[in-house]
C-alpha cells in the first residue's frame, strides 16, 4: 500500500462515462462514450489527478453478461482512454444482481473503500462523480464528496450538480486550487 495518501476522481461508469443503455451495454460495439469525456479524462491526467471507476455491473450477477465478456468491454474502455491521452488507475465494479444481498453494490461504500485501501486514495479529499441516488450515498458513506451529473438541482444542498463530466472536472479543478475537496 503506498505511504502518501492522495486525493482522487472517482467515477461512475453508466450515465458518467458512457451512455446509459435500457438493455445494458453488454458488448464493446453497444459502449459509446458520452461526448467531452476523452477530453475531461485527459485534463484529469493533466492535473495529476487518480480517477478511479467504481461501477455496479449487475448485469453480470443476472447472467445477462459473464465477467470476462465484461472484462473485454473494460479493457477496450481503458485502451480508448490511454490512447486518447488519460488514464484510469483502476475499475472496481460490483457483479452482484441488485437482490443479491452484498456488501459491495453502492450505495455500500465498500468499493470505494477498498480502491483507498489499494491505491492510496485520501477519501475525504476525494470527490464521487455519479448520475444516480446510490453514487451520492456511496460518496456521502465513504467521506467523499458527492457530485451529480444532472440537468437539474439536486434536492440535498451539500451535492453539487454538474451538466456533465467536463463541469465535475472544472468543480475539482477549483476544489484542488483552494484544498478544498473535502466535505
Amino acid at each position: 500500500m503506498p505511504e502518501a495518501r492522495v486525493p482522487a476522481v472517482f467515477l461512475d461508469r453508466d450515465g458518467v462515462i458512457n451512455r446509459r443503455r435500457p438493455d445494458h451495454v453488454k458488448a464493446w460495439d453497444e459502449f459509446e462514450f458520452l461526448p467531452g469525456v476523452l477530453a475531461a479524462l485527459v485534463t484529469l491526467r493533466s492535473m495529476n489527478t487518480p480517477v478511479v471507476v467504481v461501477t455496479n455491473q449487475g448485469v453480470v450477477g443476472r447472467g445477462l453478461l459473464s465477467a470476462e465478456a465484461l472484462g473485454r468491454i473494460h479493457t477496450r474502455m481503458l485502451q480508448t482512454i490511454r490512447a486518447a491521452g488519460g488514464h484510469v488507475e483502476a475499475i472496481y465494479a460490483c457483479l452482484h444482481a441488485p437482490a443479491d444481498d452484498c456488501r459491495c453494490r453502492k450505495p455500500a461504500p465498500a468499493l470505494l473503500q477498498r480502491a483507498s485501501l489499494d491505491l492510496g486514495i485520501e477519501l475525504k479529499a476525494s470527490i464521487m462523480v455519479g448520475d444516480s441516488r446510490s453514487d451520492v450515498e456511496a460518496a456521502r458513506a465513504a467521506g467523499c464528496r458527492p457530485v451529480l451529473i444532472s440537468d437539474s438541482e439536486p434536492l440535498d444542498p451539500d451535492v453539487v450538480a454538474v451538466k456533465d463530466l467536463a463541469g465535475a472536472v472544472a468543480l475539482w479543478r477549483d476544489l484542488s486550487a483552494v484544498g478544498a475537496a473535502s466535505c
